[in-house]
């Protein structure tokens, strides 16, 4: 499937919309540091530096991405300051392209033996349980049999969250309500998985990070659990982000990586912010694919993330 017909006119409408107050941010500071200037000398670029650097890009990528850029200006030294947003685009694309990791062309998911196991982690308030929803509702709509696990067990407010996201969504939540054990959740939700053939099991986690080892050994135990009855699982470690916070965000996800094995971003509330440039921080800084980003407040609002086609909003004018 070709990424044309796969990336529809809506979604990237919808893309192009969630990402509207970081193009305006972006582009009205990078227009202030070009003003008047006719090539791009080492004032532009430090003006550039400033301008990616509130944007939430992170200062190591940022440093990167400037890097580049002066390897680029030394080797024509006729570059038009008005030429750098094309070099800027071409070159965060660039950047994306080198971590390797795929981009996912849909909402289905590998085959596995037995159900596939996504296990949800992150902080309180990042739109974690709201994102399971989405996801939810986006695999079922693909026909898939899904199950959802509310094991964070320690906010009553998550537990009934998820629990009205499967009545919406129509899929069963195993629940054991507020203040018990989350690894007898997960291995509840493990079992009626596999005893109903389902497709994908989605499991909720709790967003604390009082403690790291807390935290290692709570994830640790429901991954015990869960491989009693799917021995491969978990397949996907999910750490959703809040792109809103900026900086910390990447905090969030340094603590998270070093907690446990995450193997997937989901970054959500791109629209109500202007720091979507911490999505590509991210993506560069952490080596870790960003598969969902959250554009809107739309269940189909939550898309599959595609380096091409995020650099190409990001830049639109």
């Amino acid at each position: 499937m070709g990424l044309k017909s796969f990336f529809s006119k809506e979604k990237k409408e919808s893309l192009d919309k969630g990402l509207e107050k970081t193009k305006e941010n972006f582009f009205s500071k990078l227009g202030k540091a070009v003003v008047g200037k006719s090539t791009v000398d080492d004032e532009v670029l430090d003006e550039l530096e400033e301008v990616l650097i509130t944007s939430d890009v992170g200062v190591d990528t940022t440093i990167k991405i400037i890097n580049r850029i002066e390897e680029r200006v030394a080797k024509d030294k006729y570059l038009n300051a008005g030429e750098l947003n094309q070099i800027l685009r071409d070159e965060i694309a660039a950047l994306l392209a080198e971590n390797n990791t795929t981009d996912l062309e849909s909402f289905d998911l590998p085959k596995v033996d037995g159900p596939y196991v996504i296990l949800v982690v992150g902080v309180n308030g990042v739109g974690k349980t709201t994102t399971i929803g989405k996801l939810a509702a986006q695999f079922k709509a693909l026909g898939k049999n899904v199950v959802l696990g509310a094991a964070d067990t320690f906010r009553a407010a998550a537990v009934d969250q998820l629990i009205m996201w499967g009545e919406r969504v129509g899929v069963p939540v195993v629940s054991k309500g507020m203040n018990t054990d989350p690894a007898s959740v997960a291995f509840d939700a493990a079992k009626y998985g596999v005893d109903n053939n389902a497709d994908v099991v989605i499991i909720d986690t709790a967003g604390r990070l009082h403690t790291k080892v807390n935290l290692m050994n709570e994830l640790s135990k429901i991954k015990k659990v869960i491989q009693r009855f799917i021995p491969e699982a978990p397949h996907d470690v999910m750490l959703v982000l809040d792109g809103s916070t900026g900086q910390n965000a990447f905090i969030q996800a340094t603590e998270f990586t070093k907690a446990t094995e995450v193997s997937s971003l989901a970054i959500t509330k791109l629209d109500g912010t202007a720091k979507g440039g911490v999505v590509i921080g991210i993506s560069d800084q952490f080596k870790i694919p960003v598969r969902y980003i959250g554009v809107g407040e739309k269940v189909e609002d939550l898309q599959v993330f595609n380096k091409v086609e995020f650099v190409d909003s990001f830049f639109k004018k």
